[in-house]
C-alpha cells in the first residue's frame, strides 16, 4: 500500500511539475496523441491558433487551423510512424511566420511513440531581417555598378578623343601638347579613382563579414524564407541532394548566389507545366560544386556565352535589370571559384557554381 501511495505521489509531482510547465512557457506548444486527439496546449497556442479550453479532448481535425499548412495531420503521422523530428516554416494567417518542429513522444516503457509535442517559434523579425538586407544588398550592388558602368564609357570615349587631338598639327598652338597631356593626366586619374572605388567595393567594405563554417542545408531554408512568396505563387517543388554540405564561406556572398540562381528559376519558369527545382552539391577536385537545376524556359544557345555580362537578360518576359548572374559570377571570381551553365531551349537549365573548399 505504500509503495501504490508512492508512485501516486511521484505521478501527481511529475503532472503538478508538466502543468507548471504548460502553464508558464511563452512558446505556443500542442500535444497531440498517437489517435491524433488534443490533450494539452500552452496558453500563447490559444492567441496564436485560437484555442480553447473546450478544445482539449477533440481530434485536430476539428479544430480551426489558424496557420496555412494544409498536410499538418500529415506530417503529424509521418513523425508519429517514423519516430523522427520535422522541422518546416509555416505562415498563419495574420501572416506571421513560424518555425513548426514536431517532435515524436516516446514511452520509456515500450520505446513507442504515443503521440507529437509540437512546437512554434516565431521567425517572423528573422524573415523581414532577410528580405530587407537582400533588398538593401541588391540595390547597392546595382547603384554602384551602373555608376561605374557609367563613368567608365564616357572615359573611355575622352581617352580616345585625347588620342586623335595628339595628331593635330601643332602649328600656332604652342601650348596645345601640353593641355593635352594635362587633360590626359586628369583622365588616368578619374580612372584610377574609379578602378580604385570598384576594388575597395569588391575587396573592403562590401564584404567585411570572415568566412565561417556554413551548413549548405541552412542557407538554402534561408533563402528559401526570402523567396516564401514567389515559391507559393510558382508552385514550385523542390528536390534536395547534399552528398556535401558544409563549406567555409562569407554567410551573406553564398545566400546571394544561392538566392540569385533559385530565383531566376522562378522567373524564367515554363507555364505549361508544374516548376521542379533541383539543388544538389558534391565534391569534386577541391571544391564544393552546388547545382541549381529546373525545368525552365530554357536558355538560346546563342545567349549561353552572356548570361554572366553585365546588364544581360534571359528574356524579356519578366522583369529584371540583368545584374543579378554577373554579380553572382564577381563574387564567385573574387573567391577563387566559377560558375558554368548548360541549358537547352523550352527544356531547363542547371548552373553550377565551383566553390573552393579550404583545407
Amino acid at each position: 500500500m505504500e509503495n501504490t501511495q508512492e508512485n501516486f505521489d511521484s505521478i501527481s509531482a511529475l503532472n503538478e511539475l508538466l502543468e507548471n510547465y504548460f502553464r508558464n512557457t511563452i512558446i505556443p506548444q500542442l500535444f497531440v496523441d498517437k489517435d491524433l486527439v488534443l490533450r494539452k496546449f500552452t496558453p500563447p497556442a490559444m492567441k496564436q491558433f485560437r484555442l480553447r479550453s473546450s478544445d482539449v479532448g477533440l481530434p485536430i481535425a476539428e479544430i480551426e487551423e489558424h496557420f496555412r499548412f494544409p498536410t499538418f495531420i500529415e506530417n503529424i503521422n509521418q513523425v508519429i510512424s517514423s519516430g523522427e523530428i520535422l522541422e518546416k516554416e509555416v505562415q498563419t494567417l495574420d501572416l506571421r511566420w513560424y518555425q513548426m518542429n514536431i517532435l515524436p513522444y516516446v514511452m520509456r516503457a515500450d520505446g513507442k511513440t504515443n503521440g507529437v509535442i509540437v512546437t512554434f517559434v516565431d521567425i517572423t523579425a528573422r524573415i523581414r531581417d532577410l528580405k530587407e538586407q537582400e533588398k538593401l544588398i541588391a540595390e547597392h550592388e546595382l547603384l554602384l555598378d551602373t555608376i561605374a558602368h557609367d563613368i567608365k564609357t564616357p572615359l573611355t570615349s575622352v581617352g580616345m578623343a585625347i588620342g586623335l587631338l595628339k595628331k593635330v598639327p601643332e602649328k600656332g598652338m604652342e601650348n596645345f601638347p601640353m593641355l593635352v597631356a594635362n587633360v590626359e593626366k586628369g583622365v588616368e586619374k578619374v580612372g584610377s579613382i574609379v578602378g580604385e572605388l570598384v576594388s575597395t567595393r569588391w575587396k573592403g567594405h562590401r564584404y567585411q563579414a570572415e568566412e565561417e563554417l556554413l551548413d549548405l542545408q541552412n542557407i538554402l531554408e534561408d533563402v528559401r524564407l526570402i523567396l516564401a512568396p514567389q515559391i507559393s505563387q510558382s508552385g514550385a517543388e523542390f528536390s534536395v541532394d547534399l552528398e556535401v554540405s558544409e563549406i567555409l564561406f562569407i554567410r551573406r556572398k553564398l545566400r546571394s548566389i544561392l538566392y540569385n540562381l533559385i530565383s531566376n528559376a522562378i522567373k524564367y519558369r515554363a507555364e505549361d507545366r508544374k516548376l521542379l527545382i533541383g539543388i544538389s552539391a558534391v565534391e569534386r577536385d577541391g571544391y564544393m560544386v552546388i547545382g541549381v537545376s529546373d525545368n525552365g524556359i530554357g536558355i538560346e544557345p546563342s545567349l549561353l556565352g552572356a548570361v554572366f555580362e553585365k546588364f544581360q537578360r534571359i528574356g524579356e518576359q519578366v522583369e529584371g535589370n540583368g545584374v543579378g548572374l554577373y554579380l553572382v559570377r564577381e563574387i564567385l571570381e573574387m573567391a577563387g571559384g566559377r560558375i558554368e551553365v548548360e541549358s537547352e531551349l523550352g527544356v531547363g537549365s542547371t548552373f553550377r557554381v565551383f566553390l573552393k573548399q579550404n583545407g
